[in-house]
């Protein structure tokens, strides 16, 4: 008889309480989350931050990297914003389905977006205008570069029809940073990844957001 012993991986499921914005978001009182987990390459000193809120009608987002050497190759929308200096917001808007949205933008606004279960069960989204229906904004900052955007209910809805914004209201999120082709190619995480090769595609490991 053969033997063979399987090493279990456990995490540890970071949690993030989302404040309720009262209006326009206030970026300087809400917390912030840190995407700290180096992933599968080297250290290369890049780091990023993720602030979200909300109110009835939109889920609000501001991500800060801190970045010297910034790629921005990429400006059509399924661009593979992955190889530029990139930042992701990944999201099951129903806590308990596995079926998520991906979220990519680069400092340009290139945008690739997802409606999948995972890696390869994806509908790829090319939305007209998206950078107006998700508000998108974009800045160099001293340090590096940040991104504001916003995701409507409505745009949610249409995917997931029950879907609102209320008190009590959990979701699994996960929240990346990475740059294939950039200077120091690079891999961060809010939440620990499971993985033994880069793939952000899990929603296993996604965290899990409340709320407020």
């Amino acid at each position: 008889m053969i033997h063979t012993k399987f090493k279990r991986v456990e995490i540890t499921m970071n949690h993030y309480e989302i404040e309720n914005a009262n209006g326009k978001p206030d970026w300087n009182r809400i917390h912030t989350l840190e995407v700290s987990n180096i992933l599968w390459l080297p250290d290369a000193g890049i780091r990023m931050t993720q602030q979200i809120c909300y109110d009835e009608q939109k889920l609000y987002i501001h991500q800060i990297a801190v970045e010297s050497q910034i790629r921005a190759e990429h400006t059509d929308v399924l661009a593979q914003v992955c190889e530029d200096s990139c930042m992701e917001f990944f999201f099951c808007p129903d806590a308990s389905d596995d079926r998520y949205f991906n979220f990519e933008w680069n400092l340009n606004g290139a945008l690739y977006l997802g409606w999948r279960t995972g890696r390869e069960c994806a509908v790829r989204l090319q939305l007209k205008d998206h950078k107006e229906l998700f508000a998108f904004r974009s800045a160099k900052t001293p340090e590096g570069w940040e991104i504001f955007y916003e995701i409507p209910v409505s745009f949610v809805q249409l995917f997931v029809p029950g879907f609102s914004l209320q008190p009590g209201k959990e979701i699994r999120a996960n929240c990346y940073k990475c740059g294939d082709l950039t200077p120091k190619p690079h891999y961060l995480s809010w939440n620990p990844s499971t993985s033994a090769n880069p793939d952000f595609h899990r929603p296993q490991d996604f965290g899990s957001m409340t709320l407020q």
